[in-house]
């Protein structure tokens, strides 16, 4: 059963600038440590190839933090195995997906988070989550980063939890996709 959230259809068409990486989980223990230089990397490696009506340093802070974000997510959140990131451009669209597995438990508390974030303007809710992290210090899980990226970025972001494709765990794909200017 595959089960969708908000936009995960591509857009970028055969014509797109392509790159695809494979976090391998062995021998190498995936952490944080490795999303900064991946997002930086791919930020770099395309921030290059942006046309002359786009800023290429903009390019780059906004592609590496997209992926930033995305890639904690999915380092945090693991269940084993490889992490895949497949991105492209294609004009001025930028698009990445990245895959890996989550626990069922994880996938189900993931998928109520979602429903609520895509049910509720993503401004609003960045200001709510702010101000109750304000007051929590030790609230972990808000959104903070997804919402920036939907608020102050005007990403369009989808989720696919597929659990027939893995024989442990769900796979989840997060699409996100980046208009550069």
């Amino acid at each position: 059963m595959v089960e969708d959230f908000g936009e995960t259809a591509a857009a970028n068409g055969g014509n797109a600038m392509r790159f695809g990486l494979t976090l391998m989980a062995e021998p190498l223990e995936l952490s944080w440590h490795h999303c900064g230089v991946t997002s930086d990397f791919i930020g770099e490696y395309f921030s290059r190839s942006c046309g002359r009506n786009i800023d290429a340093v903009d390019a780059r802070h906004s592609i590496s933090y997209m992926i930033n974000e995305i890639l904690e997510n999915a380092i945090k959140f693991r269940y084993g195995g490889d992490i895949e990131i497949n991105s492209s451009l294609d004009a001025d669209m930028f698009e990445i997906q990245i895959m890996n597995r989550v626990d069922p438990e994880t996938a189900k508390r993931f998928q109520a988070h979602l429903k609520e974030l895509l049910d509720r303007e993503p401004g609003e809710l960045l200001l709510e989550r702010i101000e109750e992290n304000a007051l929590n210090p030790d609230s972990s899980g808000s959104g903070l980063g997804l919402l920036t990226l939907m608020s102050d970025y005007g990403a369009k972001l989808g989720w696919s939890f597929a659990s027939e494709r893995v024989s442990e765990g769900v796979e989840l794909t997060t699409y996100a996709s980046l208009r550069l200017s």
